[in-house]
């Protein structure tokens, strides 16, 4: 059984951190989400302008979601998130967002790695990343870590532009990892 207060504790690599979302992260988050408003289009929800505080707020309110900023030292540089299925060990790692400041590099690799090690280390079996099949950076960048495409999810989830969306459905097996 997966302990959500055990997959939702802080973790570190050096100047990274990844800690549990909080009211001290807002304004970070805010700016740099404000860093490349383009991108937002090719999420399921914007973090933009009038749209933040209550994207913000579902984030840490939402049931079953373990939503993390993302800190480079003191910057935020953008947020991920945990979906927990602890019945039946799995985790979703999605919802990350990185500000074009930390992209490219190693950064969101180590990112994952910390995600990815202390699902696999809590006894998860399966680690999921949905990702729109518009999102070639990221599809590129699960398959990097070597997941796997289980398929794809036709015209599964409406964004909010009202766009329709195709989801590229990611797996990494315990015994795959490492």
């Amino acid at each position: 059984m997966i302990h959500a207060a055990a997959l939702h504790a802080s973790l570190d690599d050096g100047a990274l951190s990844i800690a549990p979302l909080a009211e001290a992260h807002r304004e970070g988050l805010r700016a740099a989400c404000a860093a490349d408003p383009a991108i937002w289009d090719i999420y399921p929800v914007s973090m933009l302008g009038d749209a933040f505080d209550p994207a913000f707020d579902a984030m840490r309110g939402t049931p079953n979601r373990l939503a993390f900023a993302i800190l480079d030292g003191r910057a935020v540089a953008g947020c991920a998130s945990f979906w927990p299925d602890a019945a039946n060990a799995v985790v979703e790692i999605g919802g990350t967002y990185l500000a074009p400041a930390w992209r490219g590099g190693s950064f969101n690799r180590r990112i994952k790695t910390l995600m990815l090690d202390r699902a696999f280390g809590l006894g998860v079996r399966r680690v999921e990343f949905r990702v729109d099949t518009r999102n070639m950076r990221s599809c590129r960048a699960v398959e990097k870590l070597g997941a796997k495409l289980d398929g794809v999810l036709r015209r599964n989830r409406v964004t909010w532009t009202g766009y329709v969306r195709d989801t590229a459905v990611y797996s990494l097996i315990a015994g795959e990892w490492r």
